[in-house]
């Protein structure tokens, strides 16, 4: 049995080396104005587990959505009311606890229904913007491939929904705490994606902070075509891509390629020889932190410190 678990968990670890994930669709209930009840999805690595509805305590003066806490294996959890949150009516209840770990946090998500668990290509993930869709839900996902009849499945912006219930002070970044401002060659930038608009919004935050130039990109896909033109550029120039891009700041999951794909292709590419990337995540744990150093990046670090993101990049750039 342990070796078959062992199996399980290699083969999903090795997904990251194709430009595939795995993951988990689950319901909310009614979707506004309908009585259809829509598929929403989150990636499996940021699932702890699932668990019947256990006994929840409220809490006095609970912010807006949170139902109040759970006891999880000697761990006091907050547990939030995701349809509520994005405005479904769960006519079965409340049944399932999705225990889940991101940005170095724990929570858990009420849900309706757990449904099952898919495997896909980023490939058919698309960014909601790119749609006409927004708000909470970062991406669209084709579970049946590019067809017309394809089952669609929101992705939502769990940075954005964790923020917006439970706003944390550590989010306002100012000058003084991100440390002296970073100088940049002439004419360099950095290169950042990232697929959250909350994330982008911090990132943004930081960068200024420091006094960073940047150019902000929503995929993976996008960073890696902004680099091939940067690229083109530099050569007509007479100049090599460090002329143009100082660093590459990418998220992990991301619409259309994520960011071990473009990790890769730029640690491939002998155009980008000594571009260093540096990957900020909200997939946390030891397992990530392996693959992306098996994908060559030159630093990881889990969302989001100001702090860190900046001392970071000083330390990548000095080396």
């Amino acid at each position: 049995m342990k070796h078959s678990v062992q199996q399980e968990v290699d083969a999903r670890s090795n997904l990251t080396g194709s430009n595939q994930f795995e993951m988990m669709l689950f319901r909310l209930g009614e979707a506004p104005h309908s009585e259809h009840r829509e598929l929403f999805g989150i990636n499996v690595f940021k699932v702890r587990e699932i668990l019947v509805m256990p006994n929840i305590t409220a809490i006095a003066n609970a912010p807006k959505y949170v139902l109040g806490v759970a006891n999880i294996r000697d761990q006091i959890i907050p547990v939030i009311d995701l349809p509520a949150v994005v405005g479904c009516r769960p006519k079965r209840g409340l049944a399932i606890l999705i225990v889940a770990e991101f940005a170095r946090t724990t929570q858990a998500f009420a849900v309706e229904e757990v449904d099952e668990i898919v495997r896909l290509d980023w490939s058919q993930v698309i960014p909601a913007d790119s749609s006409g869709v927004g708000g909470l839900v970062t991406s669209l996902a084709r579970l049946d491939g590019n067809t017309d009849q394809t089952r669609l499945a929101q992705v939502l912006d769990v940075e954005k929904i964790l923020r917006d219930v439970m706003p944390s002070e550590s989010d306002k970044i100012s000058k003084a705490s991100v440390g002296t401002a970073l100088v940049l060659p002439a004419g360099s930038v950095i290169l950042a994606a990232d697929d959250s608009a909350v994330a982008r919004s911090m990132i943004e935050q930081g960068l200024n902070a420091i006094g960073a130039p940047f150019v902000m990109t929503k995929t993976g896909k996008e960073a890696w075509d902004k680099l091939l033109a940067m690229a083109d550029d530099a050569i007509a120039q007479g100049q090599t891509i460090l002329d143009k891009v100082a660093l590459v700041l990418t998220d992990l999951e991301m619409p259309e390629m994520d960011g071990f794909t473009l990790t890769r292709n730029i640690k491939q590419d002998g155009r980008f020889k000594g571009l260093p990337v540096v990957i900020h995540s909200s997939l946390t744990g030891k397992t990530n932190e392996s693959h992306v150093k098996s994908v060559g990046a030159d630093a990881y670090i889990a969302k989001f410190q100001a702090e860190e993101l900046a001392a970071t990049i000083r330390r990548v750039l000095g080396q």
